[in-house]
């Protein structure tokens, strides 16, 4: 079923130039000179004035993407998704993203990852460390002995450059330089967040590199389908198209196997509640805390993507599709989710109260030869698209 329009004023005018949000209310504004809107209005907390600062000589602002039917927040600090109102059964928009309510809180909070765009490379390398073309690099660890998610200061936590050409779209710009972090070459890296006419967020990436890198870039949007605050996501509906996943070892690095699901709390070919089996005696649910592991994806195909997932709240009927040029997804559960950080809604991220679903090449790739690569040499482009598509039910 589609999802209806919702929340629309039904006024289509022209304005020139970017207006900020009033507090506590959304307000589609157009970016561009005589470009024509709908305008819309719903309650948020979010306000422009939480995410107008200067980290390290760098302007950081809060953007409103918006189309007929889905209105998303993101911040050029580490490129992250903030906020994305989806209307549920009700038609009532409801924010499936969980974020914080200021750039302040994002620097300072224990929690880096929200909603944030990856790289260099996403997922663990094991103990830092890889060979490229005959020469060994490390990268510090940061997780247990190992390289997290681009290591100690990844993507996350730098200051993109960002345009909006239109109001449905944010095109992010990063050039990360030769031995950021541990990695050869300059990166040059463009992500290309829109809204799509299917009530899609889609997500581009493209990287050039001048020196023999690696690169795998995603999203690390945390979901609660039922709304941001609502409680525990253990009764969300999964399905995931895959028929092997890769077993970890108590570091949750990859063991180098490819394993089938059948018979293993790790299926989700038919549709379970993400809490059904989440507590079994599984070795791998013990080392993950629950689920904390990639998928290899089986080829359902659509339009040239695997079609990764499909999830669905329990409460709001809200359901999303996940479709991804990648050869993989992270799926987690929220294992390691304590409380910690406040979040804009005025809750906290409690306790398994929000999923990921990260499309992206294999954990730990450049130490396993049977995995894809994600080599990136001089010459060539890095280019692969995901997204997030949403409908009720």
């Amino acid at each position: 079923m589609k999802i209806r329009n919702v929340c629309l004023l039904g006024v289509v005018i022209m304005v020139l130039g970017y207006t900020s949000c009033k507090d506590d209310k959304r307000e589609n504004k157009s970016i561009n000179d005589n470009e024509p809107i709908i305008e819309r209005i719903f309650e948020t907390p979010l306000q422009k004035a939480s995410f107008d600062t200067v980290i390290e000589g760098n302007p950081v602002k809060l953007f409103w993407l918006h189309n007929k039917n889905l209105s998303m927040a993101i911040t050029n600090y580490g490129g992250r998704i903030v906020g994305l109102y989806v209307p549920d059964n009700n038609e009532k928009m409801t924010d499936v993203v969980i974020g914080r309510g200021s750039v302040d809180s994002y620097v300072k909070g224990p929690e880096s990852y929200f909603g944030a765009t990856i790289g260099r490379v996403g997922n663990r390398i094991a103990k830092g460390k890889f060979t490229l073309e005959g020469k060994e690099y490390s990268i510090v660890p940061n997780n247990n002995g190992n390289a997290l998610h681009g290591g100690e200061k990844g993507f996350q936590d730098k200051v993109w450059d960002a345009n909006q050409p239109n109001e449905y779209t944010l095109v992010l710009n990063y050039v990360s330089p030769d031995s950021e972090e541990g990695f050869p070459g300059n990166l040059n890296v463009k992500v290309t967040y829109s809204l799509t006419e299917d009530n899609a967020v889609k997500m581009e990436y493209g990287a050039t590199t001048n020196k023999p890198t690696l690169v795998n870039l995603t999203n690390h949007a945390y979901f609660n389908l039922n709304g941001e605050g609502s409680g525990t996501i253990l009764d969300h509906k999964l399905q995931i198209y895959a028929d092997k996943f890769t077993p970890v070892d108590k570091g949750l690095i990859p063991t180098g196997e490819m394993v089938n699901v059948a018979d293993t709390p790790f299926d989700f070919i038919e549709p379970h509640a993400i809490g059904e089996r989440i507590d079994d005696d599984s070795e791998q649910l013990v080392f993950g805390g629950g689920y904390d592991h990639n998928y290899v994806l089986s080829g359902k195909r659509e339009n040239d993507m695997n079609h990764v997932a499909t999830v669905k709240g329990d409460k709001s009927g809200i359901v999303m599709d996940v479709y991804t040029k990648e050869p993989g997804v992270q799926f987690y559960s929220g294992n390691f989710m304590a409380s910690e950080n406040e979040l804009k809604s005025g809750s906290r991220d409690d306790y398994r109260t929000a999923f990921c679903l990260e499309t992206q090449h294999f954990p730990d790739a450049p130490n396993h030869p049977n995995f894809p690569s994600i080599i990136l040499r001089p010459g060539e482009y890095y280019h692969t698209v995901s997204e997030y598509r949403f409908s009720i039910e």
